[in-house]
This record gives C-alpha cells, structure tokens and sequence, in this order.
C-alpha cells in the first residue's frame, strides 16, 4: 500500500518531510510505501481525504475545524508544539490602531480559512467584537505589505519569513503577537479509516515528522536555502523564521482541544462555518 502524504509551503514539517527520506524509512518498516501529493492551499486537506487523493496531511488549526463542518470525518493523530512567534498581526507606524479593539470598522488582510483566522476571530471575540460584522476580512496576497504602509488597510497578519522581512525594514508595529492569542500549532490528520485500522502507519509518520522536525532544527541554513529557492524571500529571513520554531511533536491533548473547541464555537457564532462542530468527535474511537 501507498501511503499518500498531503504537502503545501505552510507545513514546515510536511514541506522538508516531502525532500527527506524519513516517510519512506519509516513506512517501510511496517510493509508500505511513501508518495507525496503537492497541492496549493492547505484548506483542502480534509476534502482531499475524504476524495482519497491523500492518506495523510497537515495544516494550522482552522482547516481541520472547518472539515468536519463540511462533514468530513477525520482523526486528529499529531500537532507541533505551540509556535508562538511565527506570525503577527501587523499595522503600519503611524497607524492610529493601538489594540484590537481599534480595528472596528478596518479591512484586514489575511490568509483566511487558515490558522490566521483563528487567531483574528479569537482576537476580536477576546475584545467583545465579531470577525463577521466589525472588521472585513480580505485574503492576503502579494499586495497586503503595500497596502498596508500605504493606509489601504488596517491591518495584516504577516508569518514566517515575510514577516521577519516586514520587522526587518521597519515602518511597521505588532499589535498581536500570535502566542498572545492562540497557541498555532501545526495540526496533523487522516481520515478515520486509517487511524483506527492501521494505528501503526499513523505511528510512522509521527516518527517521520518528528524525524524532519530534528533534521530542519540542526540544518536551519540548508532549511532556508531550500525554502528561499523555492518561495521566494532571502535566506537569511528565512533563516531567522525557521529557528524560532519549536520542531517538536506532540501528542493530542486535552487543552489542544479545548482550544479548537473554542475556536469552533467562535466560527459557529460569526458565520465562519455554517453548523456547530465538536471538536472530540475528531478523536479516535476507543476500542471496545
């Protein structure tokens, strides 16, 4: 049997497992096979599960709530440890916006449908405001850093290399630091069939993913000529992203949970997703 791992460019762990031998190794040692499906926009990942175009895939934690809005059954097998410097919500320098709850009325950019979302909701229900009605959210693109220091926006959550690019040039100010709010964890996971039928491909890939988290810990120069190469940015903002990630895997825990619970009620309450989800039912099925 082919495995089929899900791989898109915001999945670190994903995106150095797919050039790493680890997946194959690791599968081969319970009688499988590794293959890697590339795709764009990591929202897909629960219906590429469902389709049988992947085994297995990554995300932040908004796609995997939004997958089982849309009906999908899937099974949490895996997150990273909390990742609290890899993005922020950025305004300009001279930009009257102080808190969160001086975005009433903005435009925001962002990635949405991804972990970004989460953290805007969340940041916005903190300050007794709506994702649906206070601010608009837009979907970032190459244009939201100008935007943004021209006064076209309020504001943009900038990740990763891009925003240590943003830091770096100045002319910009965090107003939310992403561990202020959430705690953005890479989220891994699988359609329910395999979980529960063969826990033991789930446990080679947890090792496979933890053994890239090591590899991109001790080579964060070559991680970054890698990812520069091949996204754009320079190597050394790249560089500086990726070492202020935590390269650990974890297991599925309670308070995992209980976050994605809440951002799931919050998603019900604005619109996001159109059915309430219980986030446990993404669990796997104790045996009897």
């Amino acid at each position: 049997m082919t495995i089929t791992i899900g791989v898109h460019n915001s999945n670190p762990t994903l995106y150095y497992l797919s050039r790493l031998d680890y997946a194959q190794e690791e599968l081969a040692a319970v009688g499988e096979s590794a293959a890697f499906h590339t795709y764009v926009n990591g929202v897909r990942t629960g219906q590429l599960l469902t389709e049988g175009v992947i085994d297995f895939g990554g995300t932040g934690s908004t796609p995997p709530v939004t997958a089982q809005a849309a009906g999908h059954d899937i099974v949490y097998t895996a997150v990273s440890a909390p990742r609290p410097d890899h993005g922020a919500l950025l305004v300009a320098e001279d930009s009257p916006v102080r808190t969160v709850a001086d975005l009433k009325g903005g435009t925001v950019h962002l990635a949405i449908g991804s972990w970004q979302t989460h953290l805007i909701a969340k940041a916005l229900d903190d300050a007794g405001l709506s994702y649906a009605t206070d601010i608009t959210p837009v979907r970032g693109g190459e244009d939201s850093e100008s935007l943004l220091r021209a006064g076209g926006i309020a504001a943009w959550v900038a990740q990763g290399a891009q925003l240590v690019a943003a830091l770096r040039a100045g002319g910009v100010r965090v107003v939310v630091r992403t561990g202020d709010v959430i705690t953005d964890r890479s989220v891994f996971f699988t359609r329910r069939e395999l979980a529960e039928e063969r826990p033991e491909i789930v446990a080679a890939l947890t090792r496979a993913l933890q053994r890239a988290d090591d590899w991109a810990a001790a080579h964060p120069r070559e991680a970054a000529e890698i990812a520069a190469a091949h996204q754009g940015g320079t190597v050394e903002d790249w560089e500086s992203a990726l070492r202020a990630l935590p390269w650990r895997i974890e297991e599925v825990g309670d308070a995992f949970v209980a976050e994605q619970q809440q951002a799931a009620d919050i998603f019900v309450r604005t619109g996001f997703i159109d059915r309430p989800v219980t986030v446990a039912h993404a669990l796997p099925r104790k045996a009897a």
